[in-house]
């Protein structure tokens, strides 16, 4: 079997992140919050798993290099086994209250957070001891840059090349672009990035007053866009223009391409990132956007005081836009445009490398070049019109990679929502619940709204959204590759 030569690397990063789980335990000791005795069982069961699928197929794996489709299936497998490690913590605690957790919901919450999606099934966040809350959303923040490619910074130390993996990770349509000559420091490279701009964040949390624990736990959600919370009313919470700032900059900052920062830094070259035709479009749009609904929100008389109005707007549109999903007042009764408008939003408004998800500025920009040759072959048959990004040929290939991409996503959100309307749901709850969870973004409209939850799902229900998070973290094409027969065949 070709394919046990995964093992090893799978094992290897379920140890990893079996250590993880020494951050909340912490946490809870520090605290005395109740769910101590939660973690070093969750800790040795993962570990213990991770051993053994090392040890078991060592001497079949150990010298054999990865190959495209075993970085592919490692990923699959990394994805789907890491929510069910991560739901142990959960589902010990919660069984010893006067509600225990089903499985259903326990894995849902934490596929949700590692594909940094934000949707919860829990309620009562605020009575939650302060280790689970944080749990939940270190769980984002791990896979906000994609826990695999820390792995990838380690494997070298493993004995395993780590550039199909990478690839396989990386978001966006142009995935074999390198940033160093070495997989590994770009990815050590990504992730430097990515924890100075989270100390940065925690910093500019607790200087606008947030407790420190409160800004440690929505740092890990806010850098990850991912937009868990540890409180009922989401960010809300807080009634603190200063911190809503604090938390727009970095949404937006968060939302372009980290590897644009690195070359920047690297190169020490800001303007490099001005020059980015993606990161502008990411950031006009997002901005704009919130000054449009501010606009619209005034000229409706739903609010009446401009500055408050901007402020407002800017922290709803950017955190939804960016896939973030944070709240701070009920949206939905704002004019049905701006929900609507603000859902459809995080399907476009992130770049490629960033932590959000969705289609991705840099594929909406190909398709509208593309488009734009098209109509100009009409006119102009034998015109050269090609297609660049940021002066760079986009070759035929990544073109036709987009449209596949194109019709896979749309195909999945139409099936997944028949899937939920089968159930006898809503059109806009199914809809927007499906739209929310492909595009990672968390809050939908109605019962899945940011004044509800998914809690009210039925399991069915509740496995569709999961699915479909998962097809929207891993860009659905290199997973449902899984399921052709001729990914098996030798």
């Amino acid at each position: 079997m070709p394919f046990l030569r995964i093992f090893p690397v799978l094992g290897a990063i379920v140890m990893v992140f079996a250590l993880t789980m020494l951050v909340p335990l912490g946490v809870s000791a520090w605290t005395h919050d109740g769910a101590e005795a939660a973690y070093p069982l969750a800790m040795l069961v993962t570990f213990a798993a991770g051993l053994l699928m090392r040890s078991a197929v060592w001497r079949v794996g150990r010298h054999l290099d990865l190959q495209a489709r075993d970085g592919i299936l490692l990923v699959g497998m990394v994805w789907t086994l890491l929510p069910l490690f991560a739901s142990l913590p959960l589902l010990l605690y919660f069984s010893g209250t006067a509600s225990p957790m089903s499985f259903t919901d326990a894995y849902f919450e934490s596929m949700s957070g590692l594909t940094t999606t934000g949707s919860t099934v829990l309620v009562g966040l605020d009575a939650l001891p302060a280790s689970i809350n944080l749990w939940r959303c270190f769980l984002q923040w791990l896979g906000g840059m994609g826990i695999l490619v820390l792995a990838v910074a380690i494997l070298p130390m493993l004995g395993v090349g780590g550039s199909q993996l990478f690839r396989a990770e990386a978001t966006g349509p142009m995935k074999d672009a390198k940033l160093t000559p070495r997989i590994t420091e770009t990815a050590k490279g990504l992730w430097s990035v990515y924890s100075l701009l989270s100390l940065a964040c925690v910093l500019g949390y607790w200087l606008a007053g947030m407790p420190a624990l409160d800004a440690w736990i929505h740092m890990f959600s806010t850098l990850s866009l991912g937009g868990l919370s540890s409180h009922d009313s989401s960010f809300g919470f807080f009634q603190s223009p200063a911190m809503e700032w604090v938390a727009i900059v970095f949404m937006l900052l968060a939302s372009c391409n980290f590897a644009l920062y690195f070359v920047a830094l690297t190169k020490r070259n800001p303007a490099r990132i001005w020059r980015d035709a993606e990161w502008r479009g990411s950031m006009a749009l997002l901005v704009g956007s919130g000054v449009f609904i501010a606009g619209l929100l005034l000229f409706k008389g739903t609010m009446s005081d401009p500055l408050d109005t901007l402020r407002v707007a800017l922290f709803n549109v950017v955190s939804i836009g960016s896939t973030t999903g944070y709240s701070t007042v009920d949206y939905t009764t704002w004019p049905v445009f701006a929900p609507l408008f603000m859902i459809m939003l995080s399907g476009i408004a992130t770049s490629a490398g960033s932590t959000g998800a969705g289609i991705k500025m840099a594929r909406l920009v190909i398709l509208f070049k593309q488009a734009k040759r098209e109509m100009s072959r009409i006119v102009h048959p034998r015109a050269v019109n090609p297609v660049t990004l940021g002066g760079h040929l986009i070759d035929s290939s990544t073109i036709f990679s987009v449209l596949g991409f194109m019709l896979v996503y749309g195909g999945t959100i139409i099936g997944l929502t028949m899937l939920l309307l089968l159930t006898d749901m809503p059109f806009d709850t199914a809809f927007t619940a499906v739209v929310a969870s492909v595009n990672n973004m968390g809050p939908g409209l109605n019962e899945v709204g940011p004044a509800g939850n998914f809690a009210g799902l039925t399991d069915f229900q509740t496995w569709v959204c999961t699915v479909a998070m998962l097809l929207g973290r891993l860009e659905m094409l290199s997973f449902l590759v899984l399921f052709t027969p001729g990914f098996w065949r030798k």
